[in-house]
């Protein structure tokens, strides 16, 4: 699956950011600010 570049500009924008690859969907988590919460796929 293409990871899109609107989720790499996320996870660079807070340190704290986290990409997951939960069931063939990538995801970016934060625990301190859950605002930057995003899915894919």
């Amino acid at each position: 699956m293409k990871v899109r570049s609107s989720l790499k500009t996320l996870k660079t924008r807070h340190r704290d950011c986290k990409l997951v690859r939960r069931k063939g969907r990538m995801y970016v988590i934060n625990k301190t600010n859950p605002r930057f919460k995003a899915r894919q796929g």
